[in-house]
């Protein structure tokens, strides 16, 4: 029987296994945001963890705080290249993800996403490991049902300017369950709704960060649109023991899964909350609206929770916090350094 170990702020639910028997685990874009999430998780439970990244829109900065961690290895190398890395555990986490970052290179973009799963899948296949995918939910589009479940195949615009994102992890997810139907690789496919907390870049471009950045600044707060198109906003502690209880689960569960915050409010309400908490003179301002950006975004989570016995438990504001404290230091030390 497979030893597990509690996940921190996880304990009180006994007999739940959320991290498999000390083990090498590979995690690909693990110079990222959420990658270095789960990097800090993995070895908080023990394990020997290699993060390969490329750095192109991941940190090092990221890491720096797990470097003196014998555990810890980085590898330098881009996804898109063959690797060869002995791991019993796979993470692909590697892949632009927020719009200003794909659409700036949408074929690298597109070929991260492709390429990247082929060599992480074939890596797998030697070393007999199992293979985490990190998918999205853009791979539901602009959706015309909701709250999406995993069963929708959704309404994407293959040759709009977000395709080269959407079209490459709904390819991504294609290769995963036909490697698993073909070569019996032991894959999981987990879908990642909005994700927000420590660590985003100043310049990210996603929502949360756009609007706490210009916030703190006292800038505008900048709606693309009507404002009232709809998100679900998950905490990253949430989404990452989404992931580790996922990876933990038995064969016959791998997805795809929906992980993600089923709480749903508008952009509008999300711009007036943050100015809020932060105190912030910022006016709420409209631009024009983005083409193909999702009217509606809301996660079923009914398998989740079966199937993990997982749910977010983080509240919004208590994550959104947590999220102001970082930037509002970031700030102060990049202002800082400006000055100097």
């Amino acid at each position: 029987m497979r030893s597990f170990v509690p996940s921190e702020g996880y304990s009180e639910v006994s007999g739940v296994p959320v991290a498999q028997a000390l083990r090498t685990v590979l995690v690909n874009g693990g110079g990222g945001f959420l990658g270095s999430h789960l990097c800090e998780r993995l070895l908080q439970h023990g394990h020997r963890v290699i993060c390969l990244d490329n750095f192109s829109t991941g940190r090092r900065a990221n890491v720096d705080h797990l470097a003196s961690n014998t555990r810890f290895h980085i590898v330098e190398h881009d996804v898109r290249q063959p690797f060869d890395i002995e791991a019993s555990l796979i993470f692909n986490f590697a892949s632009p993800a927020s719009p200003p970052d794909y659409q700036r290179d949408p074929v690298g973009t597109l070929l991260t996403n492709v390429l990247g799963a082929v060599n992480t899948l074939d890596c797998a296949r030697k070393t007999g490991a199992i293979v985490v995918q990190s998918s999205t939910s853009e791979v539901y589009g602009d959706p015309i049902h909701s709250p999406q479940h995993e069963s929708y195949c959704g309404n994407v615009n293959q040759i709009g300017p977000r395709g080269c994102y959407d079209e490459g992890k709904r390819s991504a997810e294609t290769l995963f369950f036909d490697y698993h139907r073909t070569y019996g690789v032991d894959i999981k496919v987990g879908r990642i709704f909005n994700t927000y907390g420590p660590r985003m870049r100043l310049d990210d471009g996603r929502v949360v960060s756009n609007f706490i950045v210009q916030a703190l600044r006292n800038a505008d707060l900048t709606i693309y649109g009507d404002g009232q198109q709809t998100r679900s906003f998950c905490y990253v502690d949430d989404l990452i023991e989404g992931f580790l209880r996922f990876s933990a689960a038995g064969s016959a569960c791998n997805g795809p899964i929906n992980l993600g915050n089923p709480t749903e409010m508008t952009v509008r309400r999300l711009a007036e909350i943050i100015r809020d908490l932060t105190n912030s003179r910022s006016r709420i301002v409209h631009l024009p609206a983005v083409t193909d950006d999702p009217r509606q975004r809301r996660p079923d989570i009914s398998r989740a929770m079966a199937e993990l016995d997982w749910q977010p438990r983080i509240g919004l504001e208590t994550g959104l916090a947590r999220t102001v404290d970082y930037f509002d230091g970031l700030l102060a030390g990049t202002e800082k350094a400006e000055v100097v």
